[in-house]
Parts: C-alpha cells; sequence; structure tokens
C-alpha cells in the first residue's frame, strides 16, 4: 500500500492523491485499504514513518563514517538534504506532518509510530552532539544535546522547504537552492562548533 501511494504521490502529488487512487494503484479493494490505514491523513502517517526509518538509517551511515562529534552532525545535515532530494515525495510527506497538528502523540497507530520514529532520528543526532561536546568539537554552552538537535532540524528543514519551493524566487536574486543548502550546513554546523 505504501509502495502504491509513494507512486502515486509522485505521479500526481499528496494534496491529489486519493485513496481510491492509491487502492487501484496496489489493486485493492478500498474497504481493504481502509482496514490498513482510516482515512488520507493515517495513509500519511504510514509514508511518514517509513521516511523516518530511511532517514534514521541515513543517519547511521553518516555518523558511522567520522569520529568527532561536529562532524558527524555536519554529516547528518548532508544525509538530510540527499535524503530530501532522492525521496521528494518522502520528504513532501514529512513536511506535511510536521504541518501537522499532532495532539494525539501518545495514541497508538501511525501517529504514535511517527514520533518514535522521529525520536529514533533525534536520538542519532543527540548522540552526535553529545560525542562533540566531549571531544570538544562542539561548545558546551550550545545548548541541551536534545535543543540542540531539534533547533539545527528545525533550521534545516525550513531552509530545505525554501529550497523546494521558492527556487525561482533563488534564481531572480542569482543563488542556487544548492548554495543556500550550502550556507545553511555552515552557518549550523559553526553555530554550534568550538573554535579552533
Amino acid at each position: 500500500i505504501l509502495d502504491a501511494a509513494e507512486t502515486v504521490a509522485r505521479e500526481i502529488g499528496l494534496d491529489l492523491m486519493t485513496m481510491d487512487q492509491v487502492a487501484r494503484k496496489a489493486r485493492l479493494s478500498r474497504a481493504l485499504l481502509y482496514v490498513y490505514f482510516q482515512d488520507k491523513d493515517d495513509l500519511l502517517f504510514g509514508l511518514c514513518n517509513r521516511a523516518l526509518d530511511i532517514l534514521q538509517q541515513r543517519f547511521l551511515e553518516a555518523v558511522a563514517r567520522h569520529r568527532e562529534g561536529i562532524a558527524q552532525v555536519e554529516a547528518c545535515g548532508r544525509a538530510y538534504v540527499a535524503f530530501a532530494q532522492e525521496f521528494p515525495v518522502y520528504a513532501e510527506s514529512l513536511a506535511k506532518f510536521e504541518a501537522h497538528s499532532v495532539e494525539r502523540i501518545a495514541s497508538d497507530g501511525n501517529v504514535g509510530a511517527c514520533v518514535l520514529a522521529g525520536d529514533r532520528v533525534h536520538a542519532v543526532l543527540v548522540a552526535a552532539i553529545e560525542r562533540g561536546i566531549a571531544d570538544g568539537s562542539i561548545r558546551p554552552d550550545a545548548g541541551p544535546p536534545r535543543l540542540v538537535s531539534f533547533t539545527l532540524w528545525g533550521f534545516l528543514h525550513g531552509v530545505l522547504q525554501l529550497a523546494t519551493n521558492k527556487g525561482a524566487l533563488l534564481a531572480h536574486d542569482g543563488l542556487t537552492t544548492q548554495q543556500l543548502l550550502d550556507q545553511a550546513l555552515l552557518q549550523g554546523v559553526r553555530s554550534i562548533a568550538t573554535r579552533r
């Protein structure tokens, strides 16, 4: 079902995707689709959960390639950018999840699964920040590691939204989306790095 939803969303976008189209693409009855996903939002949360699992794996691979915490943080940022470029449907599903009011965090189902998956992704970044504080590559006064993680994520998530949706505006100012993303990564890393 999630493969079918990704295919439909890639073809027409998440906003235009319907449960009926997903059921047809998955070769299922609509009734069976609703057994697994109660509505389109629930299906979106299913896509988010898959996206976060992929992102966690990318973060783990990124940190494994570096010893210093600050290098691991930067590698996670680059992995996030690469993920958004490689998997635009998943990146869009995450953006929609972030914009969605999550008042049922403790609930079971796909919303709760997304929250837990997000926690696992942040845990990788938090560990890299803690490692950087311990090895001296990240300033000890940068802030509590979990707060720093959320702040860096929010910053880069916003920049990714600009890069995705405002390419023409950037071009009008003589800039490329890659320049914007590189500058964001540079500023994010510099904001917490020790000066050596």
